[in-house]
């Protein structure tokens, strides 16, 4: 967040100071949320029985950041289980917060690296997986970071059930085709593809839900592209 006085180095300094501030506190309160998980449990394969205490289907969001669609997917759909994947607590504090507030027991979060997540989740234990504006990383050499790179890919195989479906928005189009690229060549199947999801003639409720970054992509004139896919067996 930029200060809003930027005239005068002592501002400005006590600007970052307040931020530092800030963040520090929700680095501490996030250790105290039950809904949080920052250290390694023995939860594997028990998220169901152990934390949600049912059977119901688990869906991930990875970069979730402030938790915008982890949040309105759990109040939108109370008959699955949803987990907040973000490697930076200040926001992802946001999302859990309004969690607990809203008493929403089906959403928990996970302040982790998106690649140690088979730590986490058994085979199988996942049903579904929301990508939502992830970093493209369209540097060159920077392919391997892309969150749909046949290296996350194959953690994701590692941790859906068969059938399993990833969902990817995007306002990128170079991170678009990559995507459908590499789902071809991992021998995957896209489900639906879509190159202008708002000028589309339908689209249902869930696609409309709109993250921070994406309100700021529209905002800009930005296309948000939206596509669906699994892995064969």
């Amino acid at each position: 967040m930029p200060c809003r006085y930027p005239l005068g180095l002592g501002i400005a300094v006590y600007c970052e100071g307040t931020m530092s501030k800030k963040k520090l506190s929700r680095f501490a309160e996030l250790t105290t949320f039950p809904n949080v998980f920052q250290s390694l449990v023995d939860i594997r394969g028990k998220w169901c029985s152990d934390y949600f205490h049912n059977n119901n289907p688990i869906v991930l969001e990875l970069a979730c950041g402030r938790g915008e669609y982890t949040v309105a997917l759990a109040k939108r759909f109370s008959e699955k289980n949803f987990i907040g994947i973000d490697i930076k607590g200040a926001r992802l504090w946001r999302g859990a917060k309004e969690a607990l507030e809203s008493k929403q027991a089906n959403v928990a979060f996970l302040r982790i690296p998106i690649e140690t997540m088979t730590n986490w989740f058994a085979p199988d234990e996942i049903a579904e997986i929301w990508i939502t504006f992830p970093d493209p990383f369209l540097r060159e050499g920077k392919a391997r970071k892309r969150l749909t790179s046949p290296r996350f890919l194959s953690h994701y195989r590692q941790v859906l059930k068969p059938g399993g479906v990833i969902h990817l928005k995007t306002d990128e189009p170079n991170l678009f085709a990559y995507t459908q690229e590499i789902v071809a060549l991992e021998r995957g199947l896209i489900h639906e593809a879509i190159d202008d999801l708002y000028h589309c003639d339908k689209i249902s409720d869930v696609l409309k839900i709109q993250t921070y970054y994406e309100r700021m992509h529209l905002e800009v004139g930005r296309t948000i592209r939206y596509l669906r896919f699994s892995f064969l067996q």
